[in-house]
């Protein structure tokens, strides 16, 4: 093992802040070649794949690096509260019953796929899904679960519940996002022929039209440019849940170890467990109280920002090479989606849903935050924060429903 070139985690964390300002600026570039680029190369990928190449060439050991560790004990529980404390369940319920329908749909799709895809491919290939211990194939599947039901943040918490090894982790991220993004570029291509698919399937998307006109309002009437006041507001609230729910970790999973050593399968003798399910949690009655306006000041902002330097660390564990050394992994990828993929256009045509909850519905379990918006606008730029709304549903239900998927691949795993 050579040593990499770059050590310090100060210059390693520039890197990635100097990669994903250029990602951004040209993403927002009105220049014509990156225009045509980004049509065709979701921005969120390169979040992922640049840093990557960091890895793969031996320029940063991501393994070695404690970026990762920084980003999911601390950025990550903060950007979790930051995003559920803006949850509005009476807007998610305002969208109508078949954007909650198509959502759960995505929801359902993947943690049955899991399974099922480890069912099929054991039939297959048994190789291809097997594995002991820390590189068990199906505890790097939980990690595709998280992020595909919630996104960067549920990913991060499955590797920690399910003692994820970093090798099974490496290649899991890369099927991640490079199974995901083929998905997206689908649904982005269906977008633009959104009003033939609706008119062949007889829906009704009449509803979309007022929901412009609804969120278009509801932003212009709230939203408001940060004081100094807000941001130290978020910046309390988002560190003060997250030290106070490290605070409960800390207790709870020694006492569960200690007390009731025969649920470790299920996860709660692990502390990181209990951090996410505590800020969740905090996050998501904090939604029902006064504190939810701070998303006026951009609460889910701050937490993106956080989101997308989670992502890049994240894919600091990436090993492009992955695809050519383990093209089963990608087999078993290509068949989960599928499955999910199936689920959501079966389901929208026979509730004649309209193709932006399809698919919206499914990228913001699949892509969440991050990628859910850019699905969203591709509709009408209007829509972007209904891509939002969703994706925190996403969040909030993406930590349950990811380890629920995972205890269902343990049971099924060969």
């Amino acid at each position: 093992m050579h040593q990499a070139l770059i050590t310090n985690d100060a210059v390693v964390l520039g890197l990635l802040a100097v990669i994903l300002g250029g990602v951004f600026m040209t993403h927002a570039s009105p220049h014509p070649f990156w225009k045509r680029f980004y049509t065709f190369i979701p921005a969120v990928l390169l979040c992922y794949f640049i840093p990557s190449l960091l890895n793969t060439f031996g320029i940063v050991d991501g393994h070695e690096s404690s970026m990762y560790h920084v980003s999911t004990r601390y950025l990550l529980p903060t950007c979790l509260v930051l995003l559920t404390l803006s949850i509005d369940f009476k807007a998610i319920i305002g969208l109508g019953p078949k954007a909650l329908i198509m959502f759960l749909t995505g929801t359902v799709g993947i943690v049955v796929g899991g399974p099922i895809a480890i069912l099929i491919m054991s039939i297959i290939y048994p190789d291809a899904v097997g594995g002991q211990g820390p590189e068990a194939v199906w505890r790097g599947m939980t990690t595709v679960a998280g992020s595909w039901i919630g996104g960067g943040a549920n990913q991060a918490a499955m590797k920690e519940v399910y003692e994820v090894g970093d090798k099974i982790f490496s290649s899991m991220v890369t099927v991640d996002v490079i199974v995901a993004n083929i998905w997206m570029a689908c649904l982005l291509f269906m977008a633009g022929r959104a009003k033939q698919i609706d008119a062949k399937n007889g829906a009704d998307s009449s509803a979309i039209e007022r929901l412009k006109d609804k969120v278009e309002a509801y932003h212009a009437e709230h939203s408001r440019i940060p004081s100094g006041v807000d941001l130290m507001k978020i910046t309390a609230v988002g560190f003060g849940v997250t030290g106070l729910a490290h605070l409960g970790a800390d207790f709870l999973g020694p006492w569960f170890a200690e007390n009731y050593p025969q649920l470790k399968q299920y996860s709660v003798h692990s502390t990181f467990f209990w951090l996410v399910v505590i800020v969740t949690t905090v996050g998501l009655s904090l939604s029902f109280t006064k504190v939810r306006h701070l998303e006026a000041a951009g609460a889910s902002k701050i937490a993106s920002v956080m989101i997308y330097i989670l992502v890049a660390s994240i894919g600091l564990h990436m090993d492009v090479t992955a695809i050519v050394e383990s093209p089963q992994y990608f087999a078993v990828g290509m068949i989960w989606m599928a499955i999910h993929a199936s689920l959501m256009l079966l389901v929208a045509k026979k509730i004649k849903a309209p193709l932006f909850f399809m698919a919206v519905g499914s990228q913001a379990n699949v892509g969440g935050a991050a990628s859910a918006p850019v699905v969203a606008s591709a509709f009408h730029p209007s829509l972007a924060p209904v891509g939002v709304l969703l994706a925190v549903l996403g969040y909030a239900l993406g930590t349950y429903m990811a380890w629920m998927c995972g205890q269902l691949m343990q049971i099924v795993a060969p």
